[in-house]
């Protein structure tokens, strides 16, 4: 179990260090000035090159990234070109409402769509089956922002049971915060569980096929307690990692949805930090969407062995 952790944490730590070089290559690449969208059109080329060498945009590439990664080993993602403000700042402020808001959004797509794929496996092939095929099928084919929409046209304009947008803030007003964020997680768990109900419908049907499953039948054990006893920890894997790869999904999500219901999350941010240029800004909120993306993947790694300890001999 422990060389199993070590060598996840290696990957771990590996895999951190490829999405740094990637997100700094990426943007370093794209064309356009930080410099000249700071002074306007109107600014001299003197005044480019001062600001360009006090931003540190002049030296060659491989030192800025030198830079940029030594200060974000010290925690340190460094000051917005345009607002001056620190970015660590502004990027964990915004996460106080995109993190509760993926993981509201998965915990109701788990709450729903696996008692549903279980029962629907559990009862295959008949009107059980049927209906939850279909309403899967239906959820596949609408579009977070589309729900959300709808959503905020029905329960929030037309019978004001929630908000249509915006958020008070966790310190002002904690209720009124998680209530602004029914409407998004829900718009965002439509999808996933639909998803995540085929899947857990698919992995259970697999399990019951196999012999365990028909010696616990032979040995007196109806379908369904089979199914309770042996059958739901088998099928546990491959539901957890859809979960993880969910989850990374829904915080692409985000981005969207923070835009439809006007969250200051950090997907608007992202967005926000685009349409200005402010690279460094860019930088910072991409690369923690990649770490938390990363994490939620070792976490998921780290589950395997707790599920199923054939997994720590591998």
């Amino acid at each position: 179990m422990a060389l199993f952790t070590l060598r996840r944490l290696a990957i771990f730590v590996v895999s951190l260090w490829a999405a740094s070089v990637i997100v700094f290559a990426l943007l370093s690449v794209l064309p356009g000035d930080p410099a000249a969208v700071i002074l306007g059109t109107q600014a001299t080329p003197e005044s480019l090159a001062s600001l360009r060498s006090e931003l540190g945009l002049d030296r060659p590439v491989v030192v800025q990234y030198l830079d940029w990664s030594g200060d974000l080993l010290r925690g340190d993602f460094g000051t917005s070109y345009i607002n001056r403000l620190s970015i660590g700042r502004q990027i964990v402020d915004r996460l106080t409402v995109t993190v509760p808001l993926a993981l509201m959004g998965i915990a109701l797509a788990v709450l729903v769509a696996v008692p549903a794929g279980v029962l629907a496996a559990a009862r295959h092939r008949k009107a059980t089956d049927t209906v939850v095929s279909t309403l899967s099928q239906l959820g596949l084919a609408v579009p977070a922002f589309w729900a959300g929409l709808v959503f905020v046209t029905f329960l929030a304009v037309r019978w004001r049971i929630f908000p249509a947008g915006g958020f008070p803030g966790w310190s002002d007003d904690f209720l009124g915060s998680l209530k602004a964020l029914v409407l998004p997680s829900v718009s965002l768990a439509l999808v996933q569980g639909a998803i995540l109900a085929r899947y857990v419908r698919s992995a259970v049907l697999e399990v019951m096929n196999e012999d365990f499953i028909r010696t616990a039948r032979a040995k007196g054990l109806t379908r369904t307690g089979a199914l309770w006893r042996h059958g739901l920890r088998n099928a546990a894997i491959p539901v957890v990692t859809i979960l993880g790869l969910q989850l990374a999904a829904l915080l692409a999500g985000t981005v969207v949805i923070e835009s439809v219901f006007v969250l200051p999350g950090l997907g608007n941010l992202l967005l926000q930090a685009i349409s200005r240029r402010d690279l460094l800004l860019v930088q910072g909120a991409a690369f923690v969407i990649a770490a938390i993306i990363l994490l939620v993947n070792l976490i998921v790694d780290l589950s395997y062995p707790l599920i199923d300890p054939r997994v720590r001999r591998r």
